[in-house]
């Protein structure tokens, strides 16, 4: 029998209605002849009710009894599903992330997995059971219990598919598979039939939700098929595997978009060799996650260094670097809020450069300003005001091709 391992979110399990539907899906596998492993998310919300609870306590939570009390929310959910797979005449057993072998190293509220021992696993499966994974947590050598933080259920399934040399890993959420924007906001975002393990990682990591950028990671590495699929409907979704071989005639695959995001320049530095590594390394200590950064010479020979930070860690930013003004002998801080950063992405970029002038053309047409930009190989990003952000990830999905159905665009191409 093959083995499966498929993951439902928050949303998916959000109440006992919808529990009984994943339990009724689990089954469905298991008819099918499939050994099913099964990793879930807390109910709906109840994560941040367990946070609301820690708030009213302290300002303060030591992260150790954080995530002592953050992972109760996946056994609840856990137990749940067992209780119903039972109701329907299924063998299930529930395992906590420590109780399925899940390693991690010690860190508390974003530890990574260092290893997976499957021993219990494989024992329940080989036992014909339905095995349910409590996901986003761990535990670390020393015995703690640990969360692997934000999107961290992605990451237990994908990483419990690669342990298990899983036949595939179905990520179940509310919808029903990877689009080419966030079709909440552009309204003409389609659904893709399959993207790449590269592609879907740049998404992830400019701001499209769907996927964690870890979980991704872990699929590319160890080559584990990935399905993003509705829980809702039984449709077909998005393959992620190594090169998409759908739409394969898309120069750009998605666009993505990111608001909250605060421009910071630091005006009229020493233009010396370490001028970089002393503002950064003070930004870095302090795990401040720093994206674009632009380098300009001064007519004084100084040197004007401007970076884009996520807008909650605009006040810390400014204390460290105003604190630390006598070591780094800058002139003046200035910083920019309510901007936003739209990215498009696609492997096809490799090999058509005009693709960043079009999207700048696009964003004149448009009358939309350009703050910054980053490019990579398969990915153009550029900060835009805020207010704008919407506008401008339309203008260019269009623009792109992105609104079209793929036989469309085969058609067009036909009579080209």
């Amino acid at each position: 029998m093959a083995t499966i391992v498929q993951k439902f979110g928050g949303t998916s399990v959000g109440d006992t209605d919808k529990i009984k539907r994943v339990a009724k899906r689990i089954k469905q596998g298991m008819d099918e002849g499939h050994s099913v492993v099964t990793v879930v998310s807390a109910m709906g919300k109840s994560t941040d009710k367990l946070v609301e609870l820690a708030d009213e306590i302290t300002d303060n939570p030591d992260p150790r009894e954080m995530d002592m009390l953050l992972t109760t929310g996946e056994q609840v959910t856990i137990s749940l599903v067992v209780m119903a797979l039972k109701e329907l005449g299924v063998d299930a057993v529930s395992l906590t992330g420590w109780q399925a072998g899940i390693v991690t190293e010690e860190v508390h509220q974003d530890a990574r997995i260092t290893d997976i021992n499957t021993s219990t696993l494989e024992g329940h499966l080989n036992d014909g059971k339905a095995v349910l994974v409590a996901g986003f947590q761990g535990v670390s050598e020393d015995g703690n219990i640990t969360t692997l933080g934000r999107g961290g259920s992605d990451t237990t399934a994908v990483a419990l598919a690669a342990a298990l040399e899983a036949e595939s890993c179905s990520i179940f959420t509310d919808v029903t598979g990877v689009y080419t924007s966030d079709p909440r906001y552009v309204k003409k975002a389609r659904q893709l039939g399959s993207i790449s393990y590269d592609e879907m990682l740049e998404l992830a990591h400019l701001g499209a939700g769907v996927l964690h950028p870890r979980a991704v990671e872990f699929a590319k590495n160890y080559n584990v098929k990935l399905v993003v699929r509705s829980s809702m409907e039984n449709v077909e979704g998005t393959i992620v595997e190594e090169e998409a071989t759908m739409e394969q005639n898309l120069t750009v695959r998605g666009l993505a978009f990111d608001k909250n995001i605060t421009k910071v320049t630091v005006e009229r530095l020493p233009n010396h060799y370490d001028t970089m590594s002393n503002l950064f390394k003070l930004l870095a200590e302090e795990g401040i996650n720093v994206d674009i950064i632009i380098q300009q010479m001064t007519a004084d020979h100084g040197v004007n260094v401007s970076f884009s930070i996520d807008s909650g860690n605009l006040g810390k930013t400014l204390d460290l670097i105003h604190g630390a003004k006598e070591t780094l002998c800058y002139s003046e801080v200035r910083h920019e809020s309510s901007q936003s950063k739209v990215s498009i992405v696609g492997s096809g970029m490799i090999s058509n450069p005009g693709v960043a002038a079009d999207m700048f053309k696009v964003l004149a047409e448009e009358e939309v300003a350009i703050k910054m930009v980053s490019t990579s190989e398969i990915a153009v990003s550029a900060v835009v005001p805020e207010k704008d952000m919407i506008r401008a990830s339309e203008a260019l999905h269009t623009y792109f091709g992105l609104d079209e159905k793929e036989q469309e665009k085969i058609e067009l191409a036909k009579q080209a």
